[in-house]
Order: structure tokens, then sequence, then C-alpha cells
């Protein structure tokens, strides 16, 4: 009786866990395609890594500079302030990191927490806008 309950345990929170990856984020993820076509519409992106990241590799043309945490990983205090004050969560905004990571965090904490619509996450980040070789400016 337990190994019968303990293995539809076991199933239910595979299950679980399995659908919950097919889930889509409550944000938009960006291909490189679709950025060019966003960025030519005059949507802001912001390039939300670290100082020496955008030394290390360039940004997209256009990019607002604006680190959202540290190298620790912790909150930039000024983060959100600044970054509140200059969007408008009712307007698209486009966010970018070097591989997306940081960005998924942050997008899903500017749509369900303070309430933005229109959130775009790069897919794959600078990374993959640099592999295929489209062109970054030196900050």
């Amino acid at each position: 009786m337990r190994f019968t309950l303990f293995f539809k345990l076991l199933s239910i929170s595979i299950l679980s866990f399995t659908l919950s990856a097919c889930f889509e984020p409550p944000y938009n993820n960006l291909t490189n395609e679709q950025l060019k076509i966003m960025l030519k519409q005059g949507i802001p992106i912001y390039d939300v890594r670290r100082p020496e990241e955008w030394r290390k590799t360039g940004v997209v043309q256009g990019s607002q500079l604006l680190t959202f945490v540290d190298k620790s990983g912790r909150l930039k205090p000024d983060f959100l302030p600044r970054f509140t004050a200059e969007t408008d969560k009712n307007k698209p905004v486009i966010l970018i990191c070097r591989t997306g990571n940081r960005t998924d965090t942050l997008a899903r904490y500017l749509v369900e927490k303070l309430g933005y619509t229109q959130v775009y996450n790069v897919r794959d980040g600078i990374t993959r806008w640099i592999a295929e070789k489209l062109p970054v400016v030196r900050p």
C-alpha cells in the first residue's frame, strides 16, 4: 500500500514538473529577426548586464545601459527606480542580457509584480546576436 502511494505521488510530482515547463512565460521572447524589426520601430531596448560585460562584447546599437544585478547577483539599488521612471508599463520595452537568464527573471517580475504589459526578452541574449554576426557598438 505504501509502495503504491509512493509511486502515485512520485508520478504526480513528475507530471506537474513536466507540465510546468510547457507553460508560456508571462512575457514575449524575441528572436534576433524579431528584435531587428522592433528596433526599427523605435521600441526601447535595455541592456541589463554589467559595465565590464558591455565593454567586453559591445552592445546592440541604441541600447540603454542599466545594470540589473551586481556580480554576486544582488539587485542594484538604483535599478528599479530608474527603470520605472524611464519606462511606461503600458508601452513595449525590450530586455537583453548575456544569455537571457537575467532578463527572464526581470521580465517575469516586471509583468507579474509591477504590471508591465508589453515586455520582450531577447532569447539567448547578446551571445546569440554576436554568434549570428550582427553588429554591436562599443559603449
